[in-house]
């Protein structure tokens, strides 16, 4: 580098951290965006793009056109390298598992799904999901910054340990991210420039969706958001705060699923009745409507599916999912009244549900909540197809979009 441009990129060293954020997130598609949201130079957002871009993590538009019309020079537009480093996601659920290799912006490269019982044995589906993501890399040839791991559990922290896998046939208190650690250096997930293990993160699914979401997807823009959705079983919660995870003082923040919402509804796991999570998930909405799920395939998406393409034309699946839109309302209203938000997303069979009856289910948050009515809170549907998976992968993105040269040398 000339020392012109090392002076401006040490001016401009701590920004490349909040400037590779902008582009991941979408909100700096060209370099003058980047100039203004970072309050810095041209000249010092020029050399903090092209560090960035020296990393091999985003790319500069080296001669930008104008569009038709327009006034004024043309700036240097912004994107992420398709050809960049990727995280290794994984994502366990009760109808199996998935691997996935997800690059900057949220962009999934590569995916595979897994099998359709999940062992009993924790570190036995640790172990096979991951060398299902060791063989993404391999065939893909890709660099990998960090791996991370979503399960149906609160995941303690700083233990790491997964208190409550409910819908699992796992023991309480399973140590799922010193078991995923092990499980990526056994397998030799490596970073390929410095050759040492690469660093797993574990969390909880809902609370890595909403992360994505936020991210990537419907919850952009919204500096309080709550997200709320089923898995495959259960219902489960994520409150998003700033940019960041609001997870409580040892990760076990906004367990949603065990508010009551019927209590002479149907027994709850947990020992009380009527809670969101057996009130609204996608076993309840099979009961509520008298029919059975097909063994073999996805629960979760058999429900959405049901709501989907039923919900217009067959009463009793209306009905069914009415009874769900009611329950789910009551719970949306009592965590409004608690937290306030600026915007809700409900993922997996709640977004079904939100898109079969939007209105009614607006309608019910709004009568039973103190902000309902003047707040008028949106409430809106996911857009992520894979969000877990999208918030897996954001765990072991943060410390790049911390430190990039820390993290990658440079």
């Amino acid at each position: 580098m000339t020392q012109t441009r090392t002076t401006r990129l040490d001016r401009g060293r701590s920004a490349l951290g909040p400037a590779l954020e902008l582009v991941h997130t979408g909100q700096a598609p060209t370099r003058a965006v980047l100039t203004a949201e970072l309050g810095v130079t041209r000249a010092t957002a020029g050399a903090v793009a092209a560090e960035l871009e020296a990393l091999g993590l985003i790319t500069v538009d080296a001669h930008p056109t104008a569009p038709v019309g327009s006034q004024g020079r043309p700036s240097h537009r912004l994107a992420i390298d398709p050809a960049g480093p990727v995280a290794l996601a994984a994502q366990i659920h009760a109808d199996g598992y998935r691997a996935a290799l997800v690059g900057l912006g949220g962009r999934i490269v590569a995916t595979a799904p897994g099998c359709g019982i999940v062992d009993a044995d924790p570190a036995q589906v640790i172990s096979e999901v991951v060398e299902v993501g060791a063989e993404l890399l391999r065939t893909t040839g890709r660099r990998c910054v960090g791996a991370g791991l979503a399960v149906p559990s609160a995941v303690a922290e700083p233990e790491g340990t997964a208190l409550n896998p409910l819908h699992l046939a796992w023991e309480a208190g399973a140590p799922v991210r010193d078991t995923f650690r092990a499980c990526l250096a056994e397998t030799g997930v490596t970073d390929q420039v410095h050759g040492a293990a690469v660093a797993g993160f574990a969390a909880n699914d809902l609370n890595v969706a909403a992360l994505a979401e936020h991210r990537h997807g419907a919850g952009r823009g919204a500096r309080h958001l709550l997200v709320v959705g089923t898995g495959h079983h259960g219902v489960g919660g994520a409150l998003v705060l700033d940019g960041r995870l609001h997870t409580g003082s040892s990760g076990l923040a906004l367990e949603v699923g065990h508010l009551t919402v019927d209590p002479e509804g149907r027994p709850c796991h947990c020992g009380s009745r009527g809670c969101l999570d057996v009130e609204t998930d996608p076993v309840a909405l099979f009961d509520a409507a008298g029919r059975t799920a097909d063994s073999g395939t996805s629960l979760l998406t058999q429900a959405a599916e049901l709501v989907r393409t039923r919900y217009a034309d067959d009463p009793g699946v209306r009905e069914a999912a009415g009874r769900l839109i009611d329950r789910l309302g009551l719970g949306l209203a009592g965590l409004v009244n608690i937290l306030n938000p600026d915007r809700i997303v409900l993922a997996g069979l709640h977004r079904a549900l939100v898109e079969a009856d939007g209105e009614r289910l607006r309608g019910v948050v709004a009568d039973r909540s103190l902000w309902g009515r003047s707040g008028s809170v949106p409430v809106l549907p996911s857009e992520l197809e894979h969000n877990s998976l999208v918030g897996a992968a954001e765990l072991a993105w943060q410390p790049v979009l911390d430190d990039p040269i820390g993290t990658l040398g440079g």
